[in-house]
């Protein structure tokens, strides 16, 4: 699988030896770092800053979360996260993300994370920036 052609953006990362529970394997709470991780990276080169939307008032916040495990990462084990950003609904938006083992890119974690733009009144509002880098649901 090319991640390049398959995903708006990618991410390669390690596992830390901290990371990884008593069977030796990544705890799953920590696929959402990664995850989350990869969603403020991709933020901030596309040109969205996260503190600066806070500054203004604006909270980017996830409402929901949905992961399907699929195969564990061990410490050592080297990764990618791949990424696209897409419209939900007119006031969603959501995360399609894959997380693949390296090198032979076997499937470990496949999410999709919805979120939302709270305004000053702590009201949905999409900041206009956030919508235009959104691809249209067919």
């Amino acid at each position: 699988m090319d991640m390049n052609s398959t995903y708006a953006f990618t991410l390669e990362l390690d596992v830390r030896d901290y990371e990884c529970d008593l069977q030796g394997i990544v705890n799953n709470s920590v696929y959402q770092n990664y995850l989350e991780h990869v969603r403020h990276v991709y933020l901030k080169q596309v040109g969205i800053d996260f503190a600066e939307y806070a500054r203004q008032g604006i909270n980017l916040v996830v409402v929901r979360a949905e992961l399907d495990y699929r195969h564990p990462l061990k410490s050592g084990d080297r990764f990618v996260v791949g990424l696209n950003f897409m419209r939900e609904s007119q006031l969603k938006f959501a995360f399609y993300q894959d997380i693949c083992r390296l090198p032979d890119m076997k499937p470990v974690v496949k999410a999709k994370i919805i979120g939302t733009a709270l305004n000053k009144r702590g009201r949905p509002e999409i900041p206009e920036k956030l919508d235009a880098l959104m691809v249209r649901p067919a």
